[in-house]
């Protein structure tokens, strides 16, 4: 993801001059990036895959005894994988508290 928080402060600060000097009829494009949110999010849950597939792989390795793959390794990669999920059901749980906010709304 090329999404940093230095950037999005940088466009949070522009923003804020801008406002206060009395331009608001010029605001600057806010995403200046070229993939739009379904590919973002898409290839944000292609890295969480991997993730798991490679702690799986790192998993059976080690148990069918390959020396290559040192416990520590095998670990850490779950671990990856266990947190990178945690974040994905996080970011699931709160895109349905939005659909579910937005669709109980009157119109």
């Amino acid at each position: 993801m090329d999404i940093t928080n230095n950037s999005l402060y940088a466009q949070m600060q522009s923003m804020s001059l801008e406002a206060a000097g009395n331009n608001i009829t010029s605001m600057p494009k806010v995403n200046q990036s070229s993939s739009d949110f379904g590919n973002i999010l898409q290839d944000a849950v292609k890295s969480v895959n991997e993730l798991q597939k490679d702690a799986g792989a790192k998993k059976t390795a080690f148990e069918l005894g390959d020396r290559s793959v040192t416990l520590a390794e095998t670990m850490i990669a779950s671990q990856k994988a266990g947190i990178a999920f945690d974040a994905t059901v996080q970011v699931r749980n709160k895109f349905v508290e939005a659909y579910k906010e937005i669709m109980s709304m009157p119109v």
